[in-house]
Protein backbone atom coordinates (compact mmCIF):
# COMPACT_ATOMS: atom_id res chain seq x y z
CA UNK A 1 0.00 0.00 0.00
CA UNK A 2 2.86 2.56 1.35
CA UNK A 3 4.39 1.55 -2.36
CA UNK A 4 1.49 2.51 -4.11
CA UNK A 5 1.06 5.36 -2.51
CA UNK A 6 4.68 6.58 -3.44
CA UNK A 7 4.39 5.81 -7.09
CA UNK A 8 0.94 8.14 -7.33
CA UNK A 9 3.01 11.01 -5.31
CA UNK A 10 6.12 10.38 -7.85
CA UNK A 11 3.28 10.43 -10.94
CA UNK A 12 1.80 13.68 -9.39
CA UNK A 13 5.17 15.38 -8.76
CA UNK A 14 5.98 14.40 -12.67
CA UNK A 15 2.78 15.87 -13.52
CA UNK A 16 2.85 18.78 -11.51
CA UNK A 17 6.76 19.83 -12.31
CA UNK A 18 6.04 19.49 -16.61
CA UNK A 19 2.66 22.29 -16.22
CA UNK A 20 4.99 24.29 -13.77
CA UNK A 21 7.95 24.26 -15.87
CA UNK A 22 5.97 24.43 -19.25
CA UNK A 23 3.77 27.31 -17.78
CA UNK A 24 6.69 29.29 -15.86
CA UNK A 25 8.78 29.44 -19.15
CA UNK A 26 5.95 31.44 -21.23
CA UNK A 27 5.07 33.51 -18.65
CA UNK A 28 8.60 34.59 -18.73
CA UNK A 29 8.49 35.07 -22.34
CA UNK A 30 5.90 36.91 -22.99
CA UNK A 31 5.62 39.17 -19.62
CA UNK A 32 8.92 40.92 -20.97
CA UNK A 33 6.31 42.33 -23.58
CA UNK A 34 3.03 42.40 -21.79
CA UNK A 35 4.07 42.55 -18.41
CA UNK A 36 3.38 40.32 -15.19
CA UNK A 37 0.14 40.92 -14.60
CA UNK A 38 -1.40 40.99 -18.22
CA UNK A 39 1.20 37.75 -19.26
CA UNK A 40 -0.05 36.05 -16.18
CA UNK A 41 -3.81 36.15 -17.74
CA UNK A 42 -2.10 35.63 -21.45
CA UNK A 43 -1.11 32.68 -20.45
CA UNK A 44 -3.55 30.64 -18.03
CA UNK A 45 -6.40 31.13 -19.99
CA UNK A 46 -4.94 28.21 -22.72
CA UNK A 47 -3.39 26.94 -19.97
CA UNK A 48 -6.63 25.94 -18.12
CA UNK A 49 -8.23 24.54 -21.16
CA UNK A 50 -5.27 22.71 -22.16
CA UNK A 51 -5.83 21.44 -18.24
CA UNK A 52 -8.99 20.61 -18.92
CA UNK A 53 -8.96 18.73 -22.29
CA UNK A 54 -5.50 16.48 -21.16
CA UNK A 55 -6.79 15.41 -18.03
CA UNK A 56 -10.41 14.59 -19.01
CA UNK A 57 -9.02 12.29 -21.74
CA UNK A 58 -5.94 11.57 -19.03
CA UNK A 59 -8.77 9.77 -16.36
CA UNK A 60 -11.65 9.69 -18.50
CA UNK A 61 -11.58 8.58 -22.12
CA UNK A 62 -8.22 7.02 -22.01
CA UNK A 63 -8.30 4.66 -19.35
CA UNK A 64 -11.84 3.24 -20.81
CA UNK A 65 -9.78 2.81 -24.48
CA UNK A 66 -6.99 0.97 -22.85
CA UNK A 67 -9.77 -1.49 -21.13
CA UNK A 68 -11.33 -1.98 -24.28
CA UNK A 69 -9.40 -1.47 -27.02
CA UNK A 70 -11.98 0.17 -29.40
CA UNK A 71 -10.30 3.01 -31.67
CA UNK A 72 -13.54 3.44 -32.75
CA UNK A 73 -15.56 4.89 -29.87
CA UNK A 74 -12.40 6.49 -28.48
CA UNK A 75 -11.81 8.21 -31.61
CA UNK A 76 -15.42 9.61 -30.94
CA UNK A 77 -14.84 10.82 -27.81
CA UNK A 78 -11.58 12.75 -28.04
CA UNK A 79 -13.54 14.53 -31.03
CA UNK A 80 -16.43 15.22 -28.68
CA UNK A 81 -14.30 16.25 -26.21
CA UNK A 82 -12.18 18.78 -28.01
CA UNK A 83 -14.75 20.16 -30.05
CA UNK A 84 -16.54 22.22 -27.55
CA UNK A 85 -12.95 23.14 -25.68
CA UNK A 86 -11.23 24.73 -29.31
CA UNK A 87 -14.54 26.75 -29.48
CA UNK A 88 -15.03 27.84 -26.05
CA UNK A 89 -11.15 28.71 -25.74
CA UNK A 90 -11.39 30.51 -29.00
CA UNK A 91 -14.49 32.42 -27.95
CA UNK A 92 -12.75 33.40 -24.76
CA UNK A 93 -9.39 34.82 -25.73
CA UNK A 94 -11.21 36.67 -28.24
CA UNK A 95 -13.03 38.27 -25.49
CA UNK A 96 -10.35 38.79 -23.14
CA UNK A 97 -7.06 39.26 -25.28
CA UNK A 98 -9.33 41.58 -27.61
CA UNK A 99 -9.41 43.85 -24.82
CA UNK A 100 -5.96 42.81 -23.37
CA UNK A 101 -4.23 43.42 -26.59
CA UNK A 102 -7.44 45.82 -28.78
CA UNK A 103 -4.49 46.45 -31.40
CA UNK A 104 -4.17 42.89 -32.23
CA UNK A 105 -6.51 41.30 -34.88
CA UNK A 106 -5.48 37.93 -34.45
CA UNK A 107 -7.89 37.57 -31.46
CA UNK A 108 -10.79 39.52 -33.10
CA UNK A 109 -11.47 36.99 -35.78
CA UNK A 110 -12.14 33.52 -35.90
CA UNK A 111 -10.00 32.04 -39.39
CA UNK A 112 -9.51 28.58 -39.92
CA UNK A 113 -5.55 29.04 -39.07
CA UNK A 114 -6.53 30.10 -35.99
CA UNK A 115 -8.71 26.77 -35.47
CA UNK A 116 -6.11 24.60 -36.60
CA UNK A 117 -3.77 26.37 -34.45
CA UNK A 118 -5.63 25.92 -31.44
CA UNK A 119 -6.75 22.64 -32.11
CA UNK A 120 -3.23 21.84 -32.51
CA UNK A 121 -1.90 23.00 -29.69
CA UNK A 122 -4.73 21.38 -27.46
CA UNK A 123 -4.36 18.23 -29.14
CA UNK A 124 -0.24 18.13 -28.47
CA UNK A 125 -0.52 18.23 -24.70
CA UNK A 126 -3.56 15.71 -25.36
CA UNK A 127 -0.85 13.35 -26.22
CA UNK A 128 1.81 14.33 -24.52
CA UNK A 129 -0.45 13.23 -21.26
CA UNK A 130 -1.55 10.11 -22.81
CA UNK A 131 1.40 8.80 -23.62
CA UNK A 132 2.33 9.52 -19.79
CA UNK A 133 -0.09 7.46 -19.31
CA UNK A 134 0.75 4.65 -21.52
CA UNK A 135 4.35 4.83 -20.58
CA UNK A 136 3.32 4.14 -16.58
CA UNK A 137 0.69 1.67 -17.58
CA UNK A 138 3.35 -0.53 -19.49
CA UNK A 139 6.07 0.19 -16.40
CA UNK A 140 2.53 -1.13 -14.45
CA UNK A 141 2.31 -3.78 -16.47
CA UNK A 142 5.77 -5.21 -17.16
CA UNK A 143 6.24 -4.84 -12.63
CA UNK A 144 3.26 -7.06 -12.83
CA UNK A 145 4.91 -9.32 -15.38
CA UNK A 146 8.45 -9.62 -13.42
CA UNK A 147 6.37 -10.19 -10.64
CA UNK A 148 4.59 -13.33 -11.90
CA UNK A 149 7.87 -14.65 -13.19
CA UNK A 150 9.49 -14.04 -9.84
CA UNK A 151 6.59 -16.03 -7.87
CA UNK A 152 6.35 -19.08 -10.76
CA UNK A 153 9.98 -19.41 -10.16
CA UNK A 154 10.11 -19.43 -6.60
CA UNK A 155 6.51 -22.09 -6.68
CA UNK A 156 9.35 -23.93 -9.45
CA UNK A 157 11.95 -24.01 -7.01
CA UNK A 158 10.11 -24.92 -4.18
CA UNK A 159 8.70 -27.55 -6.44
CA UNK A 160 12.25 -28.64 -7.22
CA UNK A 161 13.16 -28.79 -3.54
CA UNK A 162 9.64 -30.97 -2.92
CA UNK A 163 11.28 -33.80 -4.91
CA UNK A 164 15.05 -33.37 -3.95
CA UNK A 165 13.90 -33.92 -0.45
CA UNK A 166 11.81 -37.54 -1.00
CA UNK A 167 14.81 -38.50 -3.05
CA UNK A 168 17.35 -38.25 -0.99
CA UNK A 169 15.48 -39.65 2.14
CA UNK A 170 14.22 -42.63 -0.03
CA UNK A 171 17.96 -43.23 -0.03
CA UNK A 172 19.22 -42.98 3.14
CA UNK A 173 16.24 -45.14 4.26
CA UNK A 174 16.98 -47.78 1.60
CA UNK A 175 20.49 -47.82 3.38
CA UNK A 176 18.84 -48.34 6.50
CA UNK A 177 16.59 -51.32 5.47
CA UNK A 178 20.05 -52.77 4.34
CA UNK A 179 21.97 -52.88 7.03
CA UNK A 180 18.52 -53.87 9.59
CA UNK A 181 18.13 -56.65 7.08
CA UNK A 182 21.79 -57.76 7.26
CA UNK A 183 21.85 -57.45 11.17
CA UNK A 184 24.36 -55.25 11.55
CA UNK A 185 25.28 -53.56 14.85
CA UNK A 186 25.36 -50.05 13.18
CA UNK A 187 21.83 -49.33 12.51
CA UNK A 188 21.74 -47.64 15.24
CA UNK A 189 24.31 -45.37 14.09
CA UNK A 190 22.83 -44.83 10.51
CA UNK A 191 19.41 -43.84 12.30
CA UNK A 192 21.07 -40.96 14.68
CA UNK A 193 22.95 -39.45 11.10
CA UNK A 194 19.27 -40.18 9.36
CA UNK A 195 18.05 -38.00 12.30
CA UNK A 196 20.24 -35.41 11.39
CA UNK A 197 19.61 -35.74 8.04
CA UNK A 198 15.73 -35.03 8.08
CA UNK A 199 16.12 -31.93 10.69
CA UNK A 200 18.31 -30.60 8.36
CA UNK A 201 15.91 -31.61 5.33
CA UNK A 202 12.83 -29.80 7.68
CA UNK A 203 14.77 -26.94 8.92
CA UNK A 204 17.39 -26.05 6.68
CA UNK A 205 16.78 -27.77 2.76
CA UNK A 206 13.56 -25.46 2.49
CA UNK A 207 15.42 -21.79 2.57
CA UNK A 208 16.71 -19.99 -0.27
CA UNK A 209 20.16 -19.97 1.33
CA UNK A 210 22.03 -22.38 4.06
CA UNK A 211 25.89 -21.47 5.46
CA UNK A 212 28.17 -23.76 2.86
CA UNK A 213 29.42 -25.14 6.57
CA UNK A 214 26.63 -27.03 7.32
CA UNK A 215 25.95 -28.16 3.63
CA UNK A 216 29.33 -29.70 4.32
CA UNK A 217 28.23 -31.23 7.60
CA UNK A 218 25.52 -32.69 5.87
CA UNK A 219 27.79 -34.28 3.16
CA UNK A 220 29.77 -35.49 5.72
CA UNK A 221 26.65 -37.43 7.10
CA UNK A 222 25.86 -38.37 4.04
CA UNK A 223 29.24 -39.79 3.55
CA UNK A 224 29.00 -41.84 6.72
CA UNK A 225 26.19 -43.13 5.91
CA UNK A 226 27.41 -44.50 2.22
CA UNK A 227 30.12 -46.02 4.01
CA UNK A 228 28.40 -47.83 6.73
CA UNK A 229 26.32 -49.02 4.12
CA UNK A 230 29.39 -50.42 1.48
CA UNK A 231 31.38 -53.90 2.58
CA UNK A 232 33.95 -52.82 -0.03
CA UNK A 233 36.43 -50.18 1.02
CA UNK A 234 36.88 -47.18 -0.96
CA UNK A 235 38.95 -44.29 -1.12
CA UNK A 236 37.75 -40.52 -0.83
CA UNK A 237 39.31 -37.39 -0.82
CA UNK A 238 37.77 -34.19 0.49
CA UNK A 239 39.88 -30.79 -0.08
CA UNK A 240 38.28 -27.43 1.26
CA UNK A 241 40.36 -24.49 1.60
CA UNK A 242 39.42 -20.76 1.58
CA UNK A 243 36.42 -19.02 4.15
CA UNK A 244 34.21 -22.09 4.38
CA UNK A 245 31.94 -20.55 7.42
CA UNK A 246 31.29 -17.24 6.13
CA UNK A 247 29.53 -18.34 3.08
CA UNK A 248 25.83 -19.39 2.02
CA UNK A 249 25.06 -21.34 -1.14
CA UNK A 250 21.75 -22.70 -1.97
CA UNK A 251 21.03 -26.08 -0.40
CA UNK A 252 21.02 -29.68 -1.89
CA UNK A 253 22.83 -28.51 -4.75
CA UNK A 254 26.41 -29.90 -4.08
CA UNK A 255 25.04 -32.88 -2.34
CA UNK A 256 23.21 -34.05 -5.48
CA UNK A 257 26.53 -34.75 -7.43
CA UNK A 258 28.20 -36.43 -4.29
CA UNK A 259 24.97 -38.52 -4.03
CA UNK A 260 25.68 -39.32 -8.15
CA UNK A 261 29.21 -40.25 -7.49
CA UNK A 262 28.14 -42.98 -4.84
CA UNK A 263 25.80 -44.02 -6.79
CA UNK A 264 27.30 -44.67 -9.74
CA UNK A 265 31.00 -44.29 -8.94
CA UNK A 266 31.36 -46.95 -5.94
CA UNK A 267 29.48 -50.61 -5.15
CA UNK A 268 30.75 -53.05 -3.28
CA UNK A 269 31.24 -55.69 -6.30
CA UNK A 270 33.75 -52.82 -7.87
CA UNK A 271 37.58 -52.67 -6.86
CA UNK A 272 39.65 -49.34 -6.44
CA UNK A 273 36.71 -46.86 -5.85
CA UNK A 274 37.37 -43.71 -5.48
CA UNK A 275 35.59 -40.01 -4.79
CA UNK A 276 38.03 -36.93 -5.47
CA UNK A 277 35.50 -33.47 -4.17
CA UNK A 278 37.69 -30.16 -3.72
CA UNK A 279 35.61 -26.84 -2.15
CA UNK A 280 37.06 -23.73 -2.77
CA UNK A 281 36.04 -20.02 -1.98
CA UNK A 282 37.43 -17.00 -3.51
CA UNK A 283 35.98 -13.14 -2.26
CA UNK A 284 33.76 -13.39 -5.54
CA UNK A 285 33.14 -17.01 -6.37
CA UNK A 286 32.88 -21.28 -5.10
CA UNK A 287 34.03 -22.85 -6.49
CA UNK A 288 33.07 -27.13 -6.59
CA UNK A 289 34.76 -30.02 -8.57
CA UNK A 290 34.13 -33.82 -7.47
CA UNK A 291 35.54 -36.60 -9.50
CA UNK A 292 35.05 -40.25 -9.29
CA UNK A 293 35.94 -43.84 -11.14
CA UNK A 294 33.29 -44.68 -13.66
CA UNK A 295 31.90 -48.14 -13.31
CA UNK A 296 31.31 -49.29 -17.09
CA UNK A 297 28.95 -51.90 -15.34
CA UNK A 298 26.70 -48.72 -14.44
CA UNK A 299 26.99 -46.98 -17.80
CA UNK A 300 23.63 -47.39 -18.82
CA UNK A 301 22.55 -46.60 -15.32
CA UNK A 302 23.94 -43.42 -15.89
CA UNK A 303 22.14 -42.55 -18.72
CA UNK A 304 18.94 -43.78 -17.03
CA UNK A 305 19.30 -42.19 -13.58
CA UNK A 306 19.12 -38.29 -14.84
CA UNK A 307 16.31 -37.45 -12.39
CA UNK A 308 19.23 -35.60 -9.64
CA UNK A 309 21.14 -34.15 -12.19
CA UNK A 310 18.46 -32.72 -14.54
CA UNK A 311 17.09 -31.48 -11.25
CA UNK A 312 19.95 -29.57 -10.12
CA UNK A 313 20.70 -28.00 -13.55
CA UNK A 314 16.97 -26.73 -12.99
CA UNK A 315 17.95 -25.47 -9.54
CA UNK A 316 20.99 -23.70 -10.83
CA UNK A 317 18.78 -21.92 -13.17
CA UNK A 318 16.47 -20.73 -11.00
CA UNK A 319 18.44 -19.75 -8.24
CA UNK A 320 22.07 -18.45 -9.80
CA UNK A 321 20.91 -17.65 -12.94
CA UNK A 322 23.90 -16.19 -15.08
CA UNK A 323 26.18 -16.69 -12.10
CA UNK A 324 27.11 -20.18 -12.09
CA UNK A 325 28.77 -22.49 -14.79
CA UNK A 326 28.42 -26.27 -14.69
CA UNK A 327 30.84 -27.75 -16.66
CA UNK A 328 30.40 -32.13 -17.12
CA UNK A 329 32.79 -34.60 -18.37
CA UNK A 330 31.78 -38.12 -18.86
CA UNK A 331 34.97 -39.86 -20.01
CA UNK A 332 35.70 -43.67 -20.09
CA UNK A 333 36.75 -43.91 -16.81
CA UNK A 334 36.20 -40.82 -15.34
CA UNK A 335 33.25 -38.61 -14.29
CA UNK A 336 34.19 -35.30 -13.43
CA UNK A 337 32.02 -31.95 -12.46
CA UNK A 338 33.18 -28.80 -12.04
CA UNK A 339 30.95 -25.97 -10.59
CA UNK A 340 31.23 -22.41 -10.21
CA UNK A 341 29.30 -20.42 -8.30
CA UNK A 342 29.36 -16.75 -8.53
CA UNK A 343 28.91 -14.67 -5.26
CA UNK A 344 28.89 -10.95 -7.00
Amino acid sequence: MIKSYLLRYRVFLLHLSFWVLYSSYRWYDIQAYLGYRNALIYVSIPLSFNLLASYTHYFVILPAFIRTKRAGPYALKVISLLVPVVALRIVVTNQVFGVLLPGEMFYQTITLSRVVSTLWDTLAFLIFTGMIRFTLDWFDLENKKRSLENEKLIAELNYLKAQINPHFLFNTLHNLNYLVYAGSSRATEVIIKLSNIMRYMIYDANKEKVWLKKELDYMNDYIHLESIRLNQSFKIQIACTGEIEAVEIAPLIMLTFLENSFKHGVRDEEPDCWIDMRIHVEPDLIQYQISNKKINALADANTRSGFGLANVVKRLQLSYPEKHKLDIRDDAHTYHVSLTLSRL
